[in-house]
């Protein structure tokens, strides 16, 4: 990979990580098409730490509450009790709980489906189907979604729900912030309050996967196709900025438009990545993989 390459993919990362229409989908198509083959998973998710900067200094008061009161219950501010460990008096708390509680299926399913992650899932046919189908739920979702409740209504089990949705994630294609938002929506909350609830939830997964990738690729055994540091820091710095900007912007959109546009978008980039594979610009598995 070029430092002009690093700088793309960079681009690319920042502008989609927040928007439902999968990072890793976009990473995939770009890096094959300007001729640098797949990026890889480990590319992707040490990206994905420039982006989940911007979230953490997007909602850096957001989440200093959350951790002050998460400690202030933890060491028994509000009684030794264990309800009052667990957030019963301080909601601040009970969030935090809840991101734990969410991060776990990503986790288990990320650690046991390491190989596929960075392997078949990275099929362009399946990026396609995904592209498409999860879209169509999205609109679904988005259509059908009471968009009444807010965060002082997440309990565990809703926790769990988007954790599960989030997992998706793993294969691009889906988008990570697409599935969470596509389960608070069919849940009923607001748009607002699944977004940012979709974005504080990515916070542990997104840079637990992204700086195990980093320690991975500075290690003897570096992931198949992983391209050089400078051009993974260049990325990644790149992402970073432009996210920061990006995530601002979608918040906004979303308080007064639909997803509509976001379904029609994802659709029109299955079709074009399927006659692209059928005219052989673009091959299923590229780099490494092929």
């Amino acid at each position: 990979m070029s430092a002009w390459e690093a700088i793309v993919l960079g681009l690319v990362q920042g502008l989609t990580e927040f928007l439902p229409i999968s990072s890793s989908a976009h990473l995939r198509i770009v890096g094959s098409l300007i001729g640098s083959g797949d990026p890889g998973a480990a590319f992707t998710a040490i990206t994905q730490i420039g982006t989940e900067t911007a979230v953490v200094l997007y909602y850096r008061r957001t989440i200093r509450d959350i951790l002050v009161d998460w400690w202030k219950a933890l060491r028994g501010d509000d009684g030794p009790d264990r309800a009052a460990r667990f957030g019963a008096h301080r909601q601040n708390a009970r969030m935090a709980w809840y991101i734990v509680l969410g991060s776990i299926p990503i986790v288990f399913l990320g650690l046991l489906l390491q190989d596929w992650i960075e392997t078949s899932f990275r099929n362009l046919w399946i990026t396609a189907t995904m592209l498409a189908v999860f879209g169509l739920l999205l609109g679904w979702a988005d259509k059908i979604g009471e968009r009444r409740r807010t965060l002082q209504e997440l309990t565990p089990r809703r926790a769990i729900a988007y954790g599960l949705a989030q997992s998706l994630a793993l294969v691009p294609g889906v988008s990570r912030s697409g599935g969470t938002i596509t389960a608070g929506l069919l849940m009923g909350f607001t748009r607002k309050a699944a977004a940012d609830y979709a974005f504080l939830l990515a916070i542990p997964a997104v840079m637990g996967s992204g700086f195990f990738q980093l320690f991975r690729s500075l290690g003897d055994n570096p992931p198949p196709n992983a391209p050089g540091g400078l051009e993974t820091l260049i990325a990644t710095i790149i992402a970073f900025a432009v996210g920061y900007v990006v995530i601002i912007g979608f918040l906004k959109l979303i308080s007064t438009h639909s997803y509509r546009g976001f379904v029609v978008y994802r659709l029109i980039l299955a079709v074009v990545v399927v006659i692209l594979l059928v005219v052989g610009v673009l091959t299923p598995l590229s780099g490494y993989f092929a």
